[in-house]
C-alpha cells in the first residue's frame, strides 16, 4: 500500500532516476533477516533457496542492496551485471517505463562501477544469511570479452552463492555471438577454469535469450549439460517488438515485463524439452503474479526471478508472490516446488 501512495510521485521523475531513489529508500530500511526455508524450499545447484522466487540482475546491478532484498521476503537476489572496470553504458536516456503495456526497455548497456567497488561490498557482508549471486559480464571496449569473463569469474567467485554468465544482453553489440556454439564452449571452459583457480565451487549459471533459434536452444542445452552448469537462466529481454501501445514501443533496447511472458514461457519449455529435465531452469520474463510464477514452476522452472513487474507492484512482490506459490502448490496436491516442476 505505500509503494501504491508513493507511485505516482516515482512515475513523476524519469524512469532511471525513480530507480536510484528506490535504491536509496531500500538502503534505509531497517536489517530485516530473510525468508526462512519453509514449505516452499528447493535444492537447486546444491544450494538450499528458502523459497523460489529471486531479483533478477539489472535491479541491484552494484550490489548496494542485496540483504534488504533478502529481508523483503525474496529467497535470493542476483545483483550485476558487474564488469572488471566501471563503465558508464549507454548515453541517457536508456530506461523506459510503458505503462500502458506494463512492460519495460532498457539499453543501459552494462552501466556499473566495476568489480572492484562491487566485491568490497560482496566481502562486506561476509557470513551474512542468504543467497545472493553475482551476474557477471564484458566492458563494451574490452579487447578479449572471454578474458573479461575469466577475470570476473575468478574474482567474483569467492562471495558469489553463484555466478551467472550474462551473454544475452542486447546493449552490448555483439555480446549475444558469445551463445554460437564454438564461443560458447570456449567460454565456460574459461570461466569454470577460472573459477577453479580462485578455490571456489560456486555453480554457474547461464543466461540466455529468448531469441533463438531451435538448432541455438539443442546446442546450448548439450554445452551446458556438458559442462555440468548449475542452471540455465531463460530468459533475459527481447529485441522482438509484440504489439505494444506505449509511445515508448519504437524505442531501441531490450523489452521486458508483461509482452515477453509469452515468449520466454514458451522458450523455457523448449529448453526443459531440449535438457529432458537434466539440468534445473530459472524462469524469467513477465512474472507479475503468483499463478505466472505457478506456470512457470510447472513449465519447468526450479526458480523464477522478478524485475519489471516490481516498477509498477512494488519491492514487495516477490513476498505476495510466494505466498501465492504456497497456496497454488496445496490446492494443486504438490508437497514441494521440486515435485511440481515440470508437472504440466
Amino acid at each position: 500500500m505505500f509503494f501504491r501512495l508513493i507511485r505516482p510521485a516515482v512515475f513523476a521523475l524519469d524512469s532511471e532516476t525513480g530507480h536510484r531513489l528506490a535504491l536509496r529508500a531500500l538502503g534505509a530500511l531497517p536489517a530485516r533477516s530473510p525468508a526462512p526455508a519453509g514449505p516452499l524450499a528447493v535444492d537447486v545447484a546444491g544450494l538450499t533457496f528458502p523459497n523460489p522466487v529471486g531479483v533478477a540482475a539489472g535491479f541491484d546491478k552494484d550490489a548496494e542492496v542485496p540483504d534488504a532484498l533478502l529481508g523483503l521476503g525474496f529467497g535470493f537476489t542476483e545483483v550485476g551485471s558487474i564488469t572488471p572496470l566501471p563503465q558508464a553504458g549507454n548515453p541517457r536516456p536508456r530506461l523506459f517505463r510503458l505503462v500502458e503495456d506494463a512492460a519495460v526497455i532498457n539499453r543501459m548497456g552494462f552501466n556499473n562501477g566495476g568489480a572492484e567497488a562491487a566485491l568490497a561490498r560482496l566481502r562486506a557482508r561476509a557470513g551474512r544469511p542468504g543467497i545472493v549471486a553475482v551476474n557477471i559480464g564484458a566492458n563494451k571496449d574490452s579487447p578479449d570479452r572471454i578474458a573479461d569473463y575469466a577475470v570476473m569469474a575468478r574474482t567474483m567467485a569467492p562471495v558469489a552463492s553463484y555466478l551467472c554468465v550474462n551473454i544475452s544482453s542486447p546493449n552490448t553489440p555483439g555480446l549475444r555471438a558469445l551463445q554460437d556454439e564454438s564461443a560458447l564452449t570456449g567460454l565456460l571452459d574459461a570461466v569454470i577454469a577460472a573459477r577453479d583457480a580462485a578455490g571456489s565451487a560456486a555453480p554457474i549459471f547461464l543466461k540466455v535469450a529468448p531469441d533463438l533459434e531451435p538448432a541455438d536452444i539443442d546446442a546450448i542445452a548439450r554445452i551446458a549439460i556438458d559442462r555440468k552448469l548449475g542452471a540455465l537462466v531463460v530468459s533475459n529481454t527481447t529485441i522482438s517488438r509484440p504489439a505494444l501501445r506505449s509511445h515508448h514501443a519504437g524505442e531501441t533496447g531490450g523489452l521486458s515485463g508483461a509482452p515477453l511472458r509469452a515468449l520466454a514461457t514458451q522458450r523455457l519449455r523448449d529448453f526443459r524439452k531440449a535438457t529432458g529435465g537434466a539440468i534445473p531452469l530459472v524462469g524469467v520474463g513477465g512474472i507479475a503474479t503468483a499463478e505466472h510464477a505457478w506456470e512457470r514452476i510447472r513449465a519447468g522452472a526450479s526458480l523464477v526471478q522478478l524485475y519489471s513487474a516490481m516498477v509498477y507492484e512494488g519491492p514487495g512482490l516477490g513476498a505476495r508472490i510466494a505466498r501465492g506459490l504456497e497456496a497454488l502448490m496445496r490446492r494443486d496436491g504438490f508437497a514441494s516446488i521440486a515435485e511440481a516442476v515440470g508437472s504440466e
